[in-house]
C-alpha cells in the first residue's frame, strides 16, 4: 500500500559542517519515509567494507557481471547494519517496494537483487547495508539547529557522482560552497 508523500521524503539531507555527530559528520542522507512518527533514509556517500559480490555470496545469490559484483556496497547508516536497502529506478513492483518520489524507490526485498544478479533489475541502483533513523519530531528539530541543509533528490546524483564527491556537489545544487561554511560547534 503506497503511502501519501510527506514534505521530506525524496529529499536529500546534507550535513553542514557543524554536526560532529560521526555517524554523520560530511554525509548526505536520501529521507524514504518522513510521517508524524519520525523519519528514514539512507546515506548515499558512504561506502561500507563490502562489494556487491559479498553480499550476493552471503545470500547464496548467483550471478552478476563483473562491473556489478565489484560494485561498492554503501553504509547506509547506524540503524539495522544487517539489512540491506536498495535504491533503484525504475516503475517494476518488487516485494516489498516504498516509491520514495517520482519513479525512484527503495525496496527490501531479495528479489530485486536475484533480478539484477540476472541482468533483470532496475537500470540504475545502489545497494546499502542499514538505514538512519529519527524519532518523532527529532529530524525536524534537528534542522532547526541547522544541523542538515535540504536539497531534492536527483537520479545523476545517487546514481552517477562518485561518492566522495556527492556531499558538496548535494550542497551545489542550491548554491551552497560547503567549504566557506563554517563550522560554529565549540567557537567563541
Amino acid at each position: 500500500m503506497p503511502l501519501d508523500p510527506t514534505p521530506l521524503a525524496g529529499q536529500l539531507l546534507i550535513a553542514l559542517p557543524a554536526l560532529s555527530d560521526p555517524n554523520f559528520a560530511r554525509s548526505v542522507a536520501l529521507i524514504c519515509q518522513h510521517d508524524e512518527d519520525g523519519a528514514m533514509g539512507v546515506v548515499v556517500n558512504r561506502a561500507s567494507e563490502y562489494t556487491l559480490a559479498e553480499v550476493f555470496e552471503q545470500m547464496d545469490i548467483e550471478g552478476g557481471d563483473a562491473l556489478l559484483r565489484g560494485q561498492a556496497v554503501l553504509a547506509g547508516g547506524p540503524v539495522h547494519p544487517e539489512r540491506g536497502f536498495v535504491i533503484h529506478d525504475g516503475g517494476r513492483a518488487w516485494d516489498s517496494s516504498l516509491e520514495i518520489a517520482d519513479g525512484l524507490y527503495v525496496t527490501t526485498s531479495r528479489d530485486v537483487l536475484e533480478a539484477m544478479a540476472r541482468g533483470d533489475g532496475p537500470a540504475r541502483a545502489a545497494v546499502a547495508l542499514g538505514c538512519a533513523g529519527w524519532g518523532a519530531g527529532q529530524l525536524e528539530h534537528e534542522l532547526t539547529e541547522n544541523s542538515w541543509l535540504t536539497v531534492p533528490a536527483d537520479a545523476e546524483l545517487l546514481f552517477s557522482i562518485p561518492l566522495e564527491a556527492r556531499w558538496q556537489t548535494a550542497a551545489g545544487r542550491i548554491g551552497v560552497d560547503l567549504q566557506r561554511v563554517a563550522d560554529y560547534s565549540g567557537h567563541a
